[in-house]
């Protein structure tokens, strides 16, 4: 069998599914050689192979709006399943499964299938972050943004203006690059805190196969003035968990493994707050605080 190979937060995907073939235009970047020692690894359900997959009570649900469908997370005997339903049509079910005692991620999804990518795309998204979990890594959802080669993570629900601001950082800032704009991966590496550009970027297709030391988190809000101040470590840690991947939340295995990855950062990196308008002097503001500690 022919295999494709990723390397994504510096852990080795194999899959038996070209993902970029399949439209998953955001894993080029990532695509390395087959010679490595891989941690993570994509095959294919074949045949009646999903009716094996005992399930039991589901954990969460959750809706993809891209795809109008629902998504369902359960949790079995050797690791989690997630199933999506599309609404329009409840008998298409795509399942994927991991098993966490080899991160091995099952999929019905195949290249003969007429499957929508944004369901394919979220599908592994969930089920690596359950391998990057035993991995003391994280997707956070936030917009990464990079200078002085150090990156920065701004924090925030959809809508309060964490694009907006990275994008003031470009635009005012010298050398500042975006490095992922919904989904960068924040990993502790030794006792350093790296944050990874992703093949998940939401709307910005910004795929960077790149990873730097994390300088500094940073909460958005929308003001009428600007104002940034640090956070206590019981404020910086509700500033932070939200990002993170909400279902887990419903499972003790999985909440644990976040909690003590969302300690580990905070205990190296400071976390901040920043109350704003989108202009430039609070993208000079926030540049200051986070990588020059005025």
């Amino acid at each position: 069998m022919e295999y494709r190979e990723y390397i994504i937060a510096d852990l080795r995907l194999r899959s038996e599914i070209d993902l970029v073939a399949l439209g998953l235009s955001g894993f080029k970047p990532f695509e390395t050689d087959c010679t490595g020692v891989v941690d993570c690894y994509i095959k294919q359900l074949i045949g009646t192979e999903n009716g094996e997959i005992e399930l039991s009570t589901p954990l969460a649900t959750s809706y993809l709006a891209e795809a109008d469908a629902d998504g369902v997370l359960y949790k079995t005997t050797t690791g989690y399943t997630y199933s999506i339903h599309p609404r329009n049509n409840k008998d298409e079910v795509t399942i994927f499964d991991i098993d966490c005692t080899t991160n091995t991620i099952s999929t019905n999804s195949h290249p003969t299938n007429i499957i929508d990518r944004s369901i394919l795309r979220f599908g592994i998204w969930v089920m690596f972050g359950v391998a990057l979990a035993q991995n003391r890594g994280v997707a956070i959802h936030s917009s990464a943004i990079v200078a002085d080669g150090r990156c920065a993570i701004f924090l925030g629900e959809s809508g309060t203006g964490k694009s907006t601001h990275t994008r003031l950082w470009r635009e005012n800032i010298k050398g500042a690059r975006l490095l992922n704009d919904d989904s960068p991966i924040v990993r502790i590496v030794g006792n350093e805190v790296r944050v990874y550009g992703s093949p998940w970027s939401g709307k910005t297709p910004c795929y960077k196969s790149e990873v730097y030391p994390l300088s500094g988190l940073c909460r958005i809000v929308q003001a009428p003035y600007n104002r940034i101040t640090r956070l206590s470590t019981i404020s910086a840690i509700g500033a932070l968990l939200p990002s993170c991947p909400p279902m887990f939340a419903y499972d003790g295995d999985l909440q644990d493994a976040i909690c003590n990855i969302v300690g580990s950062i905070l205990r190296s990196v400071p976390a901040y707050r920043l109350e704003c308008l989108p202009d430039s002097d609070a993208a000079m503001l926030s540049y200051k605080m986070i990588m020059l500690n005025e």
